[in-house]
């Protein structure tokens, strides 16, 4: 079992009970979860408070700066309260509906606190993972409060007359057991708990009230538009990258406010990673490289490969030497040594291999993931060789770098750094 539902399984969520129709409101978003989740953390961390309110993460520099670039919302400091209120407020809910945060009532203010960081990290590391809660959760709440068997129903039948049966008896549910009593705004509901599970199972759903007409996809269930994993975003596999990413209609400043956002997310917590479990020494062992590794460095270039400058997989911590002047020969951070490259790689998969391999038991434990390896593997090496390669063999992903670096490996100026960092099968 996984740690989503491990944690979910020692909680209660019946709406029956708890009579609290904001489990889940209109702002409850995957990718909202996944950034205000990165909000609070930030917010704790940096304030070394142990409690916050919803004020406190909305007025936070950190949540100002990447709300009003990638959200488009108005400065927090400006008038729109109400907004903010509802944009913060609502995820925070349902954090605490969920016993992911405790919620203590200090006069009219809701004061909250962290009960489970580690999934609440989980959460802020990728967006993938924010969805994967989501739904989760969402199944989780329904089951507890056996309303689960509609849902299943309508995306086993997938008729009109099951939508309606569906969306009906959800909305009498919420008006019967909350203090919600207008139709439209349990309808309003309806859609971020149907939409998000009928994207996980590939089925219809709802748009403006009705059934709708295609499958969910990604950007349905999304407050913004990013630009996320293929598997996970509805691309057909006939539809190039291009095209695809095209018919998205980003705006060409917030798709780099999102991106600039995404890589610096995945640079702090690689970090953090290597700090936590290897003492912030650098990734590639070297004798007499005793200075901490600072840099977060990119093994196929932000420039030349884009699509994965986000990925963990593709971030590997070097010393500054290490990255300035082997990876960067004469600090030209446009041109990336090969031979160096390939040390990178050999090195950044025995840190994947331990962390999987050693942890498959313990999928909490787990930082890397091995499809998205594979995915950064493909793009840098402009191959689809690693998505042959079954689950977990990492010995196949080793011969394949192996092959695509033959040049670099009998004659790597870098030779004497090859025994201590390539695992040996």
């Amino acid at each position: 079992m996984d740690i989503y539902m491990n944690f979910f399984n020692k909680f209660d969520y019946d709406v029956r009970k708890t009579k609290d129709a904001r489990w889940i409101d209109q702002k409850c978003t995957c990718d909202v979860l996944w950034i205000i989740a990165d909000c609070i953390l930030e917010y704790i961390d940096k304030n070394q408070s142990s409690e916050f309110t919803v004020s406190d993460i909305w007025h936070s520099n950190y949540a100002r700066e990447n709300v009003i670039e990638i959200f488009s919302k108005p400065d927090p400091k400006s008038e729109a309260k109400n907004e903010y209120d509802k944009y913060f407020g609502q995820p925070i809910k349902l954090f605490s509906y969920s016993k992911l945060l405790n919620a203590t009532k200090k006069g009219n203010t809701n004061y909250y606190s962290i009960n489970n960081r580690e999934i609440l990290e989980k959460i802020a590391l990728r967006p993938t993972n924010a969805l994967e809660f989501l739904c989760k959760y969402i199944i989780k709440v329904l089951e507890d409060s056996e309303l689960l068997d509609i849902f299943n129903n309508f995306f086993e039948v997938q008729t009109k007359e099951a939508y309606k049966n569906v969306r009906d008896k959800f909305i009498e549910f919420t008006i019967n057991n909350t203090n919600i009593n207008g139709e439209t705004e349990c309808g309003r509901i309806f859609t971020k708990v149907i939409n998000p599970l009928a994207f996980k199972f590939k089925k219809l759903g709802t748009v403006k009230g009705k059934i709708s007409k295609h499958i969910i996809t990604l950007n349905d269930i999304q407050y913004n538009r990013l630009n996320w994993r293929d598997n996970l975003s509805g691309k057909e596999k006939n539809i190039t990258r291009t095209n695809h990413e095209s018919n998205l209609e980003i705006n060409p400043l917030k798709k780099v406010a999102i991106t600039n956002y995404m890589i610096m997310k995945a640079k702090k917590a690689v970090r953090k990673f290597n700090n936590l479990f290897y003492e912030g020494k650098s990734e590639v062992k070297q004798i007499n490289e005793t200075v901490n590794a600072t840099q977060a460095h990119h093994i196929f270039s932000q420039s030349d490969y884009p699509n994965i400058a986000d990925y963990i997989e593709n971030l590997i911590m070097l010393t500054p030497n290490q990255h300035f002047s082997m990876a960067h020969p004469d600090n030209n951070t446009q041109y990336i040594d090969r031979d160096f490259q390939y040390i990178c790689l050999i090195s950044k998969f025995s840190k994947i291999y331990e962390n999987l391999i050693l942890n498959q038991d313990k999928s909490e434990n787990q930082f890397y993931n091995f499809e998205d390896y594979k995915f950064v593997l493909n793009t840098g090496l402009n191959t689809e060789e690693f998505s042959k390669i079954s689950l977990q063999n990492f010995a196949s992903i080793l011969d394949v770098i192996d092959k695509f670096y033959s040049d670099c490996i009998q004659n790597n100026k870098y030779n004497f750094l090859i025994k201590d960092n390539k695992v040996i099968f």
